[in-house]
């Protein structure tokens, strides 16, 4: 067996950090070795196999199985291999990744993907506040890389984006794109209030007007933008919504600022 399956006994009562369970730091280690890592929870460590059954032998997968809320940091600094969680992970997932592919079927918490550098993360739920974001203290958020999320995502992704592509088949929450500054945000339902606040540069890409715009973005006019033909040509393998965009469907209005921070950010609504 190829897959290295982790079930989750029953849900922790505290959070657990599941970084050291990432394929780059699994790579060479028995189910024995594994069994016998350490997990921070709170002022302790745990065994991972006081916490999970373990079958399957690792090559380069890892299934964790029932997972929760509460399990933080799953994918965290990954460069290779691939990790599918089966159920809700926690806050953190997938910082600093920088390769490979982390897939959860359910929700993911506040911070997902930050500092991320390269790789796929498909999150088939909801996302949590700061998506691709900055963490306190950080002044870049997701630096490259793709995130797909079927759901809804909360308020301010995207803040202080440096690099990447977000796309988001759901509604995401107030000041989404804020501080950006550059990548691409896809918006396929409907976004909170004031978009683009403080955003230096990047896209801002949306199905429909936002509702409340902030005075310092201007009104520029529909224009037929080729880039846009590219960029959802290279969507075609990913999954979801965004992979059904007709290439020929390329006029947008355009909306150019914040003009309070230097006004090079854009946010384009299809026409």
């Amino acid at each position: 067996m190829s897959t290295l399956c982790l079930t989750l006994r029953e849900p922790p009562s505290q959070r657990i950090d599941m970084s050291p369970l990432s394929p780059d730091r699994l790579t060479g280690k028995t189910p024995v070795q594994i069994a016998a890592i350490e997990l921070a929870s709170g002022n302790r460590t745990l065994r991972v196999d006081s916490l999970f059954t373990i079958s399957g032998q690792f090559a380069s997968e890892v299934e964790i199985r029932d997972g929760c809320a509460k399990l933080d940091r799953i994918g965290q600094g990954m460069t290779r291999g691939r990790i599918i969680v089966r159920g809700d992970a926690g806050a953190y997932l997938g910082a600093q990744m920088g390769g490979g592919v982390l897939e959860v079927h359910g929700n993911c918490g506040a911070y997902g993907a930050t500092g991320m550098k390269a790789g796929l993360v498909h999150v088939l739920g909801n996302a949590g506040d700061f998506l691709a974001a900055a963490i306190p203290g950080d002044h870049q958020g997701m630096q490259g890389g793709m995130i797909v999320v079927g759901g809804n995502a909360g308020e301010r992704v995207g803040d202080r984006m440096r690099r990447g592509v977000v796309l988001i088949e759901g509604n995401a929450g107030d000041y989404c794109a804020s501080r950006m500054l550059a990548g691409t945000i896809a918006v396929w339902g409907k976004v909170g209030k004031f978009p683009g606040w403080a955003m230096k540069r990047g896209t801002l890409l949306l199905q429909d007007a936002p509702g409340e715009l902030l005075p310092t973005f201007n009104d520029c006019g529909e224009h037929p933008l080729t880039f846009l033909t590219l960029a959802v040509r290279s969507w075609r393998t990913l999954p979801g919504k965004f992979a059904t965009l007709p290439d020929s469907r390329i006029r947008v209005r355009r909306y150019m600022g914040d003009l309070a921070n230097d006004g090079r950010g854009e946010i384009l609504v299809w026409v």
